[in-house]
């Protein structure tokens, strides 16, 4: 008899777990799932600690400080975005970090600033395109695809310098450290790139591919969509966005080092899960991939300022992961 209660209490829970997985607001046509005001009360609640015990929270040092750290992740996250939406996975984000990083602040001295970064951000793109051919071509799966390149161009950075490097040109600091009051023009840049991800994805054509292939890959075949060329391209965007923020993020720290862009890909697959977006496709958009990057930034500016230390950090950032994944999981 105990038993059967059990597993009726069991069933009751399931049962409740359930309806509160499905029950969804619909505003202007749009649905909203219990986790996407949740985490917006997070975001919330986060703002309110900060503002309680710490005293430099909402000092203009510590938001300019936030502004110009969540650029290099909020780059990164959404070029991750667009991999995550065709049911991929790009773990190669942080080795893209520290390719656009050091050949940007190791060319820039020599051709100029604007040549560069051309080149600094084309690395990244054309790697992107050996990711795309390695899992929509020859069907790899996305997450040992990107971890072997992610290995192999690490191993490239390091080939390239194995020494940090600070550029002597005189506006290598522009684009990461330079800027109008609280607005650096990085956070210009990734803003634009944040609208035109929106323009991309939900105003044209391919991007509405992309947006399809997570949710059914053979549908959008049998409608006449390259589905091989749109899953590189998503590879080839993640490439372009995470090597620019490599260049970004050294030009704001005036050195670039070899080992910059470890475990980037953490924050960013947070930032996106946080934002809606479904590991394995099927969900997710640009809005909500910013709200994760705000998210995430907020966490790591809160525990700096109340002194946590750095592997407490990384637990803290593993279970938002976790947390989020089961908060976006319709299982129970």
């Amino acid at each position: 008899m105990i038993e059967g209660m059990n597993q009726k209490k069991g069933t009751t829970i399931k049962s409740i777990l359930a309806s509160i997985r499905q029950f969804k607001i619909t505003i202007r046509g749009r649905q909203f799932k219990p986790a996407d005001y949740g985490f917006l009360v997070i975001f919330a609640v986060l703002i309110l600690v900060g503002a309680l015990f710490t005293d430099m929270f909402f000092t203009r040092i510590n938001i300019a400080n936030v502004l110009r750290q969540i650029i290099a992740n909020g780059l990164v996250s959404l070029g991750m975005l667009m991999v995550i939406l065709t049911g991929g996975v790009d773990l190669t984000v942080g080795s893209y970090v520290a390719l656009g990083g050091v050949l940007f602040a190791g060319l820039t001295d020599s051709i100029g600033i604007v040549p560069a970064l051309i080149l600094a951000v084309s690395a990244g793109g054309l790697f992107g395109v050996v990711n795309g051919v390695l899992v929509a071509h020859f069907k790899l799966q996305a997450f040992i695809a990107t971890l072997a390149t992610m290995g192999i161009l690490r191993g490239i950075v390091f080939l390239y310098t194995e020494t940090p490097i600070s550029p002597e040109h005189d506006a290598f600091r522009e684009l990461g450290a330079g800027g109008i009051g609280l607005v650096s023009f990085g956070l210009i840049i990734m803003v634009t790139l944040f609208v035109l991800g929106w323009f991309f994805l939900n105003r044209m054509s391919t991007g509405r591919a992309v947006l399809a292939i997570g949710g059914n890959k053979e549908a959008v075949r049998l409608a006449g969509i390259n589905v091989k060329l749109t899953v590189i391209l998503a590879y080839v965007m993640s490439g372009f966005l995470s090597s620019l923020s490599g260049a970004i993020l050294v030009s704001r720290l005036g050195i670039a080092q070899p080992s910059v862009g470890m475990a980037y890909e953490l924050d960013a697959i947070a930032a996106c899960v946080i934002g809606g977006a479904v590991m394995g496709g099927g969900g997710g958009g640009v809005p909500g991939a910013f709200l994760g990057v705000l998210t995430i930034g907020l966490i790591s500016n809160l525990m700096n300022l109340l002194g946590i230390q750095t592997f407490f950090q990384d637990i803290i950032r593993g279970l938002v992961i976790i947390l989020a994944v089961l908060a976006r999981s319709g299982k129970n």
